[in-house]
């Protein structure tokens, strides 16, 4: 308690921290509060799980409570930016702890839900408006809420945000903001439209970096089992099956592969749920829940959908597919040893991952360590994350390029995609 206090937050703050089991500021959090609180912008990269939200989400709090009167209808004092719904959702709840016992109020708005149920909460105005960019522009253009009353602007997992195309939204959004403002940019990297949202956004910031991109948590152990694609259900049902009391975390490439995979794993008698882009809020919530209370021990999720997931209890994740962004494999393991707990990572790769398998191993600076199967020397050639060989086109010969049609007169005749424009050309003028 007394760590947070001499940070320099407000009282009821730090009494709140301390009914939540906050005793010890996180490095992100004894690098951001104090800077935030100066009234600096900030640049803070930190991987998931270091604390991120309560590094800006206490100061935050701190100054709305320094500021007198509630917030006019259908205004926001400040706005946080998420790239997920299941972010959102996770940002919203641990503002509210942070806040409770205050007349503090936190909206968010997420995509999937209903807009207008969202439309009545905002007519009352909102101390802290959560929101992912798109429903939140929906809402701007109804006219249910105006952001020219916003006195901070948070940008949370700023990286993903950029990778699901939200670059114009994010731009729209913060020439809408009000100005004088102070900004907030978080993210896990430091891609070349970072810099530019940074230069252009944030006013003299102060950089904060407590890890470099690309590290993980200390206390995560990882492994790597090389294994044939089609033995990868028996051996994920296999290694589970080695912990069953454990919260395990699996992700996948695809919707599809998320869903198949939780089928066969409910066939094999676990209890397990998914989360990913085809289920609605309402499922993702409820499987979520679900997850948290320990009634399913098993999810299965894709990168996007797992984005927001915040659950201590997490001690396994599983890579049953190796993420195509090395980056994303050290965003998945960050699920597992939250709030300094040990957690464990698990990758299956398959023949065709290991070219995937060696960038993640660059990026972090490692050498997976071989827990069952034989490490291959090299990727194959031709082979791709998908399965199967690099084919070159082949005509009827079955060597080389297709075989192309000839004229009467021995000469080459027009490719056919020409011939066709031909007839098509002589068609009109007829």
């Amino acid at each position: 308690m007394t760590e947070f206090l001499s940070l320099g937050l407000n009282p009821a703050l730090v009494k709140a921290l301390d009914t939540l089991g906050f005793d010890t500021p996180t490095p992100i959090q004894a690098e951001a509060i104090p800077h935030v609180l100066a009234g600096r912008d900030i640049m803070g990269l930190a991987q998931t799980g270091t604390g991120k939200t309560a590094a800006f989400g206490l100061p935050l709090v701190h100054h709305l409570l320094a500021l007198s009167g509630k917030p006019a209808p259908r205004t926001i004092k400040s706005l946080i930016l998420a790239p997920t719904r299941e972010l959102v959702n996770q940002i919203a709840i641990n503002l509210r702890g942070f806040a409770k016992g205050t007349p503090i109020k936190v909206n968010c708005v997420v995509g999937g839900m209903s807009i207008h149920a969202q439309v009545k909460a905002l007519a009352h105005g909102s101390d802290i408006l959560v929101a992912t960019p798109g429903r939140l522009l929906d809402l701007v253009k109804r006219q249910a809420v105006r952001l020219d009353s916003a006195k901070f602007l948070v940008l949370d997992e700023a990286d993903q945000m950029l990778d699901l195309g939200f670059i114009h939204a994010l731009r729209e959004i913060s020439r809408l903001v009000g100005q004088p403002r102070q900004t907030l940019l978080f993210s896990a990297t430091m891609p070349k439209q970072m810099t530019e949202i940074a230069s252009t956004y944030l006013t003299d910031p102060i950089r904060i970096e407590v890890a470099a991109p690309g590290k993980a948590a200390d206390k995560i152990t990882q492994s790597v089992h090389y294994v044939d694609a089609k033995a990868k259900p028996d051996l994920l049902a296999s290694l589970i099956g080695q912990a069953p009391d454990s919260l395990s975390l699996v992700f996948t490439r695809t919707k599809h592969g998320a869903e198949k995979l939780m089928k066969g794993l409910a066939g094999a008698g676990f209890a397990v749920g998914s989360i990913h882009g085809n289920k609605s809020q309402g499922q993702r919530d409820r499987t979520l829940k679900a997850f948290r209370n320990g009634n399913i021990r098993v999810l299965v999720a894709t990168d996007v959908a797992a984005r927001g997931i915040d659950i201590p209890g997490v001690s396994h994740v599983y890579n049953y597919e190796l993420p195509e962004v090395a980056e994303n494999y050290v965003h998945r393991i960050g699920r597992t040893a939250r709030a300094g707990a040990e957690g464990e990572a698990v990758a299956l790769c398959a023949p065709a991952e290991f070219a995937l398998l060696r960038g993640v191993e660059k990026l972090m600076g490692i050498t997976v360590t071989t827990a069952g199967g034989e490490r291959p020397e090299r990727a194959p050639r031709f082979e791709r994350p998908g399965g199967g060989k690099k084919q070159r086109p082949r005509g009827k010969s079955g060597q080389g390029k297709p075989a192309q049609a000839k004229r009467p007169d021995g000469q080459k005749a027009a490719p056919a995609r020409h011939r066709k424009t031909k007839a098509r050309r002589a068609r009109y003028a007829a």
